[in-house]
């Protein structure tokens, strides 16, 4: 699997919504993500990725996932 280097990241405290850039990700544990030139640890709470910053609370469903299937003989 591969993931989109690119999150749409929720701020749960005026419900703004805005693009991050993925820096780092292990599937339903963190993602690591930089926002607005800063660097944001979430950690995975079972449904979504949650972290805090900047004195607001932010989430996300994380990076597309990509399924790299190899295929032979094509």
């Amino acid at each position: 699997m591969s993931y989109d280097n690119k999150c749409m990241v929720t701020c749960t405290d005026n419900d703004k919504v805005a693009e991050a850039e993925v820096d780092r990700i292990e599937p339903k544990e963190y993602l690591n993500i930089f926002m607005a030139g800063n660097k944001i640890h979430m950690k995975y709470n079972g449904r979504v990725y949650v972290g805090n910053a900047f004195g607001f609370e932010f989430t996300t469903p994380g990076p597309r996932e990509f399924n790299n299937a190899i295929r032979r003989g094509f």
